[in-house]
């Protein structure tokens, strides 16, 4: 899988399909070269106003598709 056409640009949403931002980088382990974390950048208004980013650990994915799709409660 290449990282960049893969992940790069999809959009993140959480349990209530909400979209909380779009990955605009990865986080690897430099021993074992998996993904740790997807870096996200936040969409909207608050995109425009300030550059914010997120962390979401690779624990809280929950499918990874056309979109990215995270973990609600009940799958923790």
């Amino acid at each position: 899988m290449r990282i960049k056409d893969e992940l790069f640009g999809k959009e993140v949403l959480d349990c209530d399909i909400q979209i909380v931002g779009k990955v605009s980088d990865v986080v690897f382990d430099k021993d074992t070269f998996e993904i740790t974390d997807l870096v996200l950048k936040k969409m909207g208004l608050s995109e425009q106003i300030k550059s914010s980013e997120n962390m979401v650990p690779m624990e809280l994915v929950k499918v990874i598709g056309d979109k990215i799709l995270l973990k609600g409660e009940d799958d923790l």
